[in-house]
């Protein structure tokens, strides 16, 4: 059973969303917070596996909770709730150790997944909410898409000692592929793909792959609307 977290503010969320993870199969609802400061508190109490945060709450908002969390440790891992979606929240969740992110409406398989996808360590990235990451980190400022292509004359350096095929994968996590379809599409093993993806968590920085996500599109390492 994965054991699980709920945090929001409005009642009636919280209410139909408990009842919702109630009725899935391998999860366990072991308590729910109407606010971050709760949320903390019941998560040292009842060591959930994955906490489902909502970023807009008084006393302690879902953002510094999510950061307060991470910094406990692997467990518990997070998902923002989002409602709607807007740029600044979405982006500090996942810099504060969010390991993805979805909608308050989404649906009973798509919260599923993306409890299990977070409990075995995955990001879960709701689509819906994945292209205002993009928006945000193409606004005024940010770095120019396509810079993993390396190719062309100068060949921009890329950032932090990554490599062109780390670059590349890189890229493919941001388009949303596993590491299984990340070896099929490059034609190599799963075990070279793991390797890289290390290499590119210790060089960037970034803990999970809900963070490289943020990563690629910083640097200009995806494109908005690439193939998965």
């Amino acid at each position: 059973m994965i054991r699980v977290l709920l945090a929001d503010d409005q009642r009636v969320v919280r209410e139909g969303l408990g009842t919702l993870l109630g009725l899935l199969d391998g999860i366990e609802l072991v308590g729910t917070a109407a606010d971050g400061e709760e949320a903390v508190a019941l998560a040292a109490e009842h060591d959930p596996d994955v906490v489902l945060m909502d970023l807009r709450m008084p006393r302690v908002d879902g953002i510094e909770a999510i950061r307060r969390l991470a910094e406990r440790g692997e467990r518990p891992r997070t998902i923002a709730l989002t409602t709607f979606a807007d740029d600044a929240s979405v982006l500090g969740a996942l810099r504060a150790g969010a390991r993805g992110y979805l909608t308050k409406d989404a649906g009973a398989e798509q919260i599923r997944a993306a409890v299990e996808a977070v409990y075995r360590g995955d990001a879960a990235l709701d689509p819906a909410v994945q292209h205002h990451v993009v928006a945000a980190l193409s606004g005024p400022g940010a770095a120019p898409a396509g810079g993993a292509a390396g190719a062309g004359a100068g060949e921009p350096e890329l950032p932090d000692g990554l490599t062109p095929r780390e670059a590349e994968v890189l890229a493919l996590i941001a388009g949303g592929l596993t590491n299984t379809e990340i070896a099929d599409r490059l034609v190599v093993s799963a075990a070279t793909v793991k390797s890289h993806v290390n290499h590119i968590f210790a060089k960037a920085g970034v803990r999970d792959r809900a963070q490289a996500v943020v990563y690629a599109y910083e640097h200009g390492l995806a494109e908005p609307g690439a193939p998965a």
